[in-house]
């Protein structure tokens, strides 16, 4: 594996930079030619000749030291030359810690991140309603897009079970209780008493016939008919009687007793143990009903489409309820220390759980990418990638050679 190929215009600026310090150094030892052949060592002909030969050497020392990083001078395997690519994977070891230490340390990362406030940030970001729009946007195909993915039977299986299992811990006995007593003290269990009683009035005024004939059938056959239509009259009179003038007065002694039944239960209920598993052992039985099983197992497609229809719908109630809501934390973030101080501290935990379970692993891509590179072709990337900088350190070590040069030999001369 090799790194991303340098683009032509750096190689081009490489090739300008060598050349460049490939002519100072043709031009210095030229000027030595010269001053050899036609020079004589005196007068200005020495300062000449000093400041050629020391310019050759400090631009052939910097030749020799910038291409012992990358290759082997003149392809010979002198030691400790093509340092990297012999040393890459060293390199990127060292490169990885260096991150490591310094980029992905808890303090850097955390200072960084208050300098750049982000839940304030993000809140004057939130409370635009176009921004709000485009959350709930992503939200909604997100969710389009998680459920695409997933199997229907998969889901399916997992909202059963999830609502199954929800409803088998559920304790039934204290909600109920709650049920009751809010219904007793609201005074509905009246209301239902009273519609209750005429319901079974005009049930029984329908099925009279049916009721006489039952009696009828009951009854001696040495009764006489009409001893046994007076009887189920007068019975059934009395019944309806009854009946109406339960459902007529509030303060009725049934209606009492019904009140403090339904109280006594309630109290039953959070007391106890006994009425409280029997009402828990009748929600088990519901639960096991095959046409209660098939109803749950059922629960997720109406919620599928509910969803899927919500989240492509922008004029839907979920949708606007998304966008609200994302305005409110928005607002929130920005005029709201405390939530914005909150904000911080998970945005600073989260970091320091990522960088201290993740930093190393970080590293370590790094580190282990470099060692997939091949040695040689890396050498010459990373030289094309940093190479003209260097190129200035053979031009320096040839023009500086020539001054150290000139002032050796200018201060020889005066000793």
């Amino acid at each position: 594996m090799t790194i991303p190929i340098p683009s032509d215009e750096r190689r081009l600026h490489l090739r300008r930079m060598k050349a460049v310090a490939g002519g100072l150094l043709l031009l210095a030892a030229a000027v030595f030619v010269i001053s050899v052949t036609v020079g004589d060592d005196h007068g200005g002909w020495g300062y000449v000749r000093a400041g050629a030969e020391a310019s050759m050497v400090g631009g052939l020392a910097d030749w020799f030291a910038v291409t012992a990083l990358f290759r082997h001078p003149l392809g010979l395997p002198i030691p400790h030359t093509a340092i990297i690519p012999r040393k890459k994977d060293q390199i990127g070891a060292a490169l990885a810690n260096f991150v490591q230490q310094n980029f992905l340390s808890v303090e850097v990362v955390s200072e960084r991140l208050a300098q750049l406030r982000l839940p304030l940030r993000a809140g004057e970001w939130l409370t635009d309603a176009v921004h709000a729009r485009q959350v709930a946007d992503e939200l909604g195909a997100a969710l389009a897009g998680a459920v695409g993915l997933l199997r229907d039977e998969d889901l399916r299986t997992a909202v059963t079970s999830a609502v199954d299992r929800r409803l088998h811990e559920w304790h039934v006995a204290p909600v109920l209780s709650r049920v009751i007593d809010a219904v007793a003290e609201s005074g509905q269990h009246q209301v239902a008493l009273t519609a209750g009683l005429k319901g079974l009035m005009r049930f029984l005024d329908d099925n009279q016939d049916v009721f006489r004939q039952r009696l009828q059938q009951e009854s001696p056959a040495w009764v006489p008919a009409w001893v046994d239509d007076r009887v189920f009259t007068r019975a059934f009179l009395g019944v309806q009687s009854f009946l109406a003038d339960v459902a007529g007065q509030g303060e009725h002694e049934l209606r009492r007793q019904f009140d403090a039944r339904l109280r006594d239960y309630a109290e039953q209920l959070r007391t106890d143990p006994l009425a409280a598993a029997k009402v828990e052992a009748f929600k088990v039985q519901l639960l096991e009903r095959p046409d209660v099983r098939d109803w749950i197992s059922g629960l997720w497609t109406p919620v599928r489409d509910a969803l899927l229809a919500s989240s492509a719908d922008p004029a839907s109630d979920i949708h606007r309820a998304v966008v609200t809501l994302t305005m409110r934390l928005g607002a929130a973030l920005v005029t709201d220390d405390e939530v914005r101080g909150k904000a911080d501290s998970l945005l600073d935990r989260v970091v320091e759980h990522l960088l201290t379970r993740y930093s190393a692993d970080v590293a370590g891509l790094i580190s282990s990418t470099v060692e997939r590179w091949d040695a040689a072709d890396t050498g010459r990337r990373i030289e094309i990638q940093v190479g003209r900088d260097l190129q200035w350190i053979r031009v320096n070590g040839t023009v500086v050679g020539a001054i150290v040069g000139l002032v050796i030999y200018a201060v020889s001369q005066l000793l």
